[in-house]
């Protein structure tokens, strides 16, 4: 797990909310806190789907909403001419992403042992503050994939020119 604050917010904040920078991501959850406080579960309704749509994975392949589908709502939430005084999401890296990572990592860690790569988004009214984390089925007492997500993460940013300061 590494953290990492944002230099340059407004950059940041258009990347995430206007452009389809982070749409390898789910999200998991949202808190927004301006006027009022919006909290958004990103898991997905399995009574919202017919029987045959929700277990056809093909038509269904998450658990969680996929970030470029909410992000407009969480941009119409932000948006405006205050700054909000908070705000938290927790994005997963879309599954079918973890097995590639795994493999460039030279593990033996399997794509089934990683419940999920997570980046948290927070806003504290002032710091902007990007946390990575793993989420395991198990624990294992290898680090090796917290690494590689760390890795990944940093290369990320820099290939999308999001500038940082790791802390």
């Amino acid at each position: 797990m590494i953290a990492f604050q944002v230099t340059e917010l407004k950059v940041f904040m258009h990347k995430l909310l206007s452009t389809d920078c982070f749409d390898s991501f789910l999200l998991e959850e949202a808190s927004i806190a301006g006027a009022s406080t919006f909290h958004i579960d990103g898991h997905l309704n399995r009574e919202f789907y017919p029987p045959e749509e929700w277990e056809d994975s093909s038509l269904r392949p998450h658990d969680f909403a996929a970030w470029k589908d909410m992000r407009a709502l969480c941009f119409d939430l932000i948006k405006g001419k205050r700054t909000p005084l908070h705000f938290k999401f927790v994005l997963h890296l879309m599954p079918e992403h973890v097995a590639a990572l795994l493999q460039k990592g030279d593990t033996a860690i399997t794509a089934a042992q990683i419940k999920a790569f997570v980046l948290n988004v927070k806003y504290d009214g002032s710091l902007l503050t990007l946390i990575t984390g793993t989420a395991l089925h198990t624990f294992l007492p290898d680090k090796t994939p917290d690494q590689i997500w760390d890795s990944t993460v940093r290369s990320f940013l820099a290939k999308k020119e999001i500038s940082v300061q790791e802390l």
